[in-house]
């Protein structure tokens, strides 16, 4: 192999080398950043670093090698800063872009509150069964106890908190009358 491209390729291994070091020193809460997310962050560094020795590498494996060395450098260096400063600036963004990204709050026994369900073990008068209500996307079982018997399948409501795992509940299903409703006196049938 061309000692150029060698030389080349093993300076964008360096680049990737350093991303992955800066990524699991992060992960251990050490700031090694100089410019937290601007130009000179470990992130864009790496992105710089190794987009100019890969792309350089790839520009000097394709120069003809009857060129003079320095030529050839030059050549591929110049390749590479141009396709690396995009990349540089493609992870400054991308960087940014996640450590300013917004998210959901953390889910709390009191986001339970009002939240539609349903029994899925009987619930006994005074007793305690299991529901299955929906909270932020994610189906949550839990212990559940109400005044009345709730069956197996009742629609439900949480209707307070006990504890994190034990809330109360009622019935939100709809119960016909034991016998049929009179209509209105002045009601028009026609």
């Amino acid at each position: 192999m061309d000692p150029l491209v060698l030389t080349l390729l093993v300076v964008g291994g360096i680049g990737l080398l350093v991303l992955v070091v800066a990524m699991v020193i992060g992960d251990l809460h050490f700031d090694a950043d100089v410019d937290g997310l601007g130009v000179f962050s470990l992130p864009a560094l790496a992105a710089l670093i190794g987009g100019i020795g890969f792309i350089g590498a790839a520009v000097a494996a394709l120069v003809p090698t009857g060129w003079p060395t320095g030529g050839r450098l030059a050549v591929a260096l110049g390749a590479g800063v141009v396709g690396a400063v995009p990349l540089s600036y493609g992870a400054i963004r991308l960087t940014r872009g996640l450590m300013v990204m917004a998210t959901d709050p953390t889910p709390t026994e009191h986001d339970l509150e009002g939240r539609l369900g349903a029994v899925i073990t009987r619930i006994p008068a005074g007793g305690i069964g299991e529901i299955h209500v929906s909270l932020h996307g994610t189906r949550v079982k839990l212990a559940a106890r109400s005044d009345l018997a709730l069956p197996v399948g009742t629609p439900i409501m949480v209707a307070g908190v006990v504890s994190p795992t034990l809330v109360e509940v009622v019935s939100t299903a709809f119960e016909p009358p034991d016998r049929p409703v009179d209509p209105p006196p002045n009601h028009r049938t026609d």
